[in-house]
């Protein structure tokens, strides 16, 4: 029973790549450009993260919205490794004809840059923006025999705490440090690539908590698996409206993921304007809206410059955070 809901996700996701690819002859991956009005090939959009996750669920929805919108196969390709890093710098090396095109993290150009050398951050500015997307929010939670129910809990048990997170430079890592280094509790970072193992390792007892993406971890909260301490938003959420935030606890953490659509660096106006265009209808859609709300998402569909402005603003506020309360980020050698 575990199994299967940890990797509902993936299922999904098989089944709809299976689609997605029959749409397109089962073999071709990327495409080029003919003559005529753009689009005449293919277009790929590329994911920085494993199948399964709310990047790659999120990259499929929209996906299949825009191609049906331009009338054109949109096929995505994974590209998991280093938070999005990877798949970024392949993406800013890409030509920049509006034929390949990838959903990416703020954590990456907010929170990773804080976890990494100078040479391993990927910068905002070598990509176009398209537009955002939407948000989900991470959620702090136990084991439900753990006896934990609030943050205050975890300071009054008087031991160091473990908590597994969804990787280094990640906002699961920020949102448990800032939280845990406010209210003075012991505790020790344990990374993991995603959500869906990190709470595998929770329901394994290998940590004491955990914080995920509220979409990552719903299922198991409704199956009272596991008990959601905090959530790491600026107000309380409608998919779990009791849990209090940390705000609410005493703590200034607030924390959240964030994406937004992009394309390689000098795509042409009109071109942009034709993915950001098909992008809006396909949000637009009941289809897509029951999206958002079966996957714990808020959508946040702003224009280019807002969300810049938004990045800018996170990027500020954590940078801070951490340097006024001495916390690092960087993975422990």
């Amino acid at each position: 029973m575990l199994f299967s809901k940890l990797n509902r996700r993936v299922l999904v996701t098989a089944v709809g790549a299976s689609v997605l690819l029959a749409g397109c002859g089962g073999v071709k991956t990327t495409s080029t450009g003919g003559e005529g009005d753009y689009p005449t090939g293919n277009i790929q959009m590329s994911v920085g993260a494993s199948p399964g996750g709310s990047t790659d669920l999120i990259t499929r929805a929209i996906a299949q919205g825009v191609g049906k919108e331009l009338g054109v196969s949109v096929p995505v390709v994974n590209k998991p490794g280093a938070n999005g890093a990877l798949n970024a710098k392949e993406l800013q090396s890409a030509k920049p004809d509006g034929y390949k095109i990838a959903v990416q993290n703020a954590s990456l150009f907010t929170i990773t840059p804080l976890a990494v050398s100078a040479n391993e951050v990927v910068k905002l500015d070598d990509f176009d923006l398209l537009g955002g997307i939407s948000q989900d929010d991470y959620v702090l939670i136990a084991p439900v025999g753990s006896g934990y129910k609030t943050i205050a809990d975890l300071k009054k048990a008087g031991k160091n705490i473990k908590y597994g997170t969804t990787g280094v430079g990640t906002g699961a890592q920020l949102a448990s440090a800032l939280t845990f280094k406010q209210a003075g509790i012991p505790a020790t970072d344990v990374p993991f690539d995603g959500g869906a193992p990190a709470l595998t390792a929770l329901l394994g007892s290998q940590v004491d908590v955990a914080t995920i993406q509220v979409g990552d971890g719903i299922e198991q909260v409704k199956a009272k698996k596991v008990v959601p301490l905090a959530v790491f938003s600026a107000e309380r959420i409608k998919f779990l409206p009791d849990v209090p935030t940390a705000k609410e606890q005493g703590y200034d953490v607030v924390v959240s993921q964030y994406r937004f659509l992009t394309a390689p660096k000098g795509t042409p106006d009109d071109v942009k304007t034709k993915l950001a265009d098909a992008a809006k209808k396909t949000y637009a859609t009941d289809t897509y809206k029951k999206f958002n709300d079966a996957h714990c998402l808020t959508p946040i569909e702003v224009s280019p410059d807002e969300v810049r402005k938004i990045l800018d603003g996170y990027a500020t506020k954590y940078k801070g955070q951490l340097d006024q309360l001495g916390i690092s980020l960087a993975a422990k050698k």
